[in-house]
């Protein structure tokens, strides 16, 4: 009797089939996915974006806690205040502990909400400095109520400027009316946000370019013989300067702190705040001390420019070298024109 064979039926040699597949699938699929996956990790990813309000209300946020870290070393009198040199007009740099504090409290709110954004900020911060607790993210209605429609940008297109505290040399003399602590956003070098907090008071201005603000500009101001707003430490110059300019019957207002004067030339009510038409500063100044009040010139149709008329770029160095010409309500060009007969390191921009 001849041995029997094992025949599969076209049944059996499907499933036989199926099953091979099913090994082999188990086999190459984690292969396969794990080189599909590496794929995908070479692939540019998204860009991180940020909405402008959000990070307009967390730079309000910033403003406001620096603020109450100045006034609280300010009202314990214990400043312990150092130099960190001198001025190129020859006046004492000055940092206190107030500074201090105040700029580790605003520059870890916003590097925490925002880690993908650049923060530029006038003191030394230290990446493992305690910081104030998250930021919940909440925008307050003042905001949305303003700027309703979300504004997306590239976070690497952004630049966020802070002043911890602006006016320091007045803030060891107590003359706290001059104080304020600043945020500025940045966006390719452009100013668009801006909030100046006076902190001794608790008044807030804010604007964003194209967007909404709670300032807003003067109904008048006096083109003839405007009032020139200077600084108190190094005024000689401007103050000649002005008087040569616009003449003897100019008034000229000496303060400190490049927010004070900003808000100066605004409609604010404030206890001490004093109104001038025109702001002027003729040597090197900071990128923190004005990029705030930069934006919120720009937001209310004003300008602030170097002596030359230009544009400040805020990008790359923490100087600007231009001096300062702020103005709102103004013919500005017609500003930088008469300056620029004046002063002989200023050259008049040229025609376009």
């Amino acid at each position: 009797m001849a041995p029997m064979g094992i025949r599969l039926s076209p049944l059996g040699i499907g499933v036989f089939c199926l099953l091979a597949l099913g090994v082999l699938y188990h086999v190459y699929s984690g292969f396969l996915s794990s080189r599909f996956s590496a794929f995908l990790d070479g692939l540019p990813g998204p860009e991180q974006t940020v909405d402008l309000r959000q990070l307009l209300a967390a730079a309000v946020k910033a403003a406001e806690l620096g603020g109450k870290e100045v006034t609280r070393v300010r009202e314990s009198n214990l400043l312990d205040e150092k130099r960190k040199g001198k001025t190129r007009e020859g006046a004492d740099d000055k940092m206190t502990r107030g500074d201090e504090l105040s700029n580790k409290k605003m520059y870890h709110l916003i590097k925490t909400a925002f880690p993908g954004i650049q923060v530029n900020t006038e003191e030394t911060v230290e990446e493992d400095d305690e910081g104030p607790a998250p930021w919940d993210g909440t925008i307050p209605g003042s905001i949305m109520d303003k700027i309703q429609i979300p504004r997306l940008v590239p976070a690497g297109s952004i630049t966020v400027w802070i002043d911890p505290l602006d006016a320091t040399y007045e803030y060891t003399e107590n003359l706290v009316h001059y104080v304020t602590t600043m945020v500025c956003v940045a966006v390719d070098g452009k100013p668009l946000i801006g909030v100046i907090h006076k902190p001794f008071t608790g008044y807030t201005a804010w604007a964003m370019v194209d967007g909404g603000s709670n300032v807003e500009k003067r109904s008048d101001y006096n083109a003839k013989t405007p009032t020139i707003i200077v600084s108190r430490t190094h005024s000689g110059l401007v103050k000649q300067v002005t008087l040569e300019t616009f003449g003897n019957q100019t008034g000229i207002i000496s303060a400190g702190g490049s927010g004070y004067k900003v808000l100066s030339l605004l409609d604010v009510t404030e206890e001490k705040q004093e109104h001038a038409d025109v702001y002027v500063h003729v040597t090197l100044i900071k990128k923190w001390d004005i990029c705030a009040g930069n934006a919120i010139l720009n937001a209310l149709g004003g300008h602030m420019t170097t002596l030359k008329g230009e544009n400040i770029v805020y990008t790359g160095s923490s100087g600007n070298e231009g001096g300062l010409l702020a103005s709102i309500g103004m013919d500005h060009d017609a500003l930088v024109r008469k300056l620029a007969d004046k002063i002989p390191a200023v050259k008049k921009k040229p025609p376009e």
